[in-house]
């Protein structure tokens, strides 16, 4: 009998399978509203079924339904055809990318999922499979959305995903 975390226990994240499978936890207990902060978004991630029908779930969510993503590097993840590009391209005004300007902001190599719910996926390095996520702990998530939506102040519309207004 496998036991399932509790909202204030770790979820194991030492390994690209159980970083897929925090993310796809933390998306399954997302209401409306999900932050994510990437160096890089690729084929790797918020790229499985799962993931989608989540993203998609949450976009469609109604009233409230937001989804902010902070990518450094949008253009490549247009280049590449990523899934979640179309899906952003479909619903603009739910889905929103910025960019980091600010050198600083643009050398963080970390990583991470913001829930509504407090719940929270923190790697300090993108690259590798190691980090922290907890369904739900309002504590340590609070220090983590202040960073987000600092840097998501500062940052700027990514002009190469908006859908081509014809």
């Amino acid at each position: 009998m496998t036991s399932h975390p509790g909202p204030d226990e770790s979820l194991p994240v030492g390994s690209p399978a159980e970083l897929a499978s925090a993310r796809q936890a933390l998306l399954v207990a997302t209401r409306r509203q999900v932050d994510i902060r990437l160096p890089r978004l690729d084929d790797s991630l918020y790229a499985s079924a799962e993931e989608m029908a989540e993203l998609r779930r949450i976009a469609t969510a109604g009233r409230g339904a937001q989804i902010r993503l902070l990518l450094n590097d949008p253009a490549t993840a247009l280049r590449d055809g990523h899934r979640l590009i179309l899906l952003m391209q479909r619903l603009p005004s739910v889905i929103q990318v910025r960019v980091p300007v600010e050198e600083i902001n643009l050398g963080n190599p970390s990583a991470c999922l913001l829930t509504d719910g407090g719940g929270y996926l923190f790697q300090p390095d993108a690259e590798r499979a190691q980090g922290r996520a907890v369904l739900a702990d309002r504590p340590g998530w609070a220090p983590l959305r202040q960073q987000f939506d600092e840097m998501w102040e500062r940052a700027e519309r990514a002009r190469t995903l908006q859908p081509l207004d014809l």
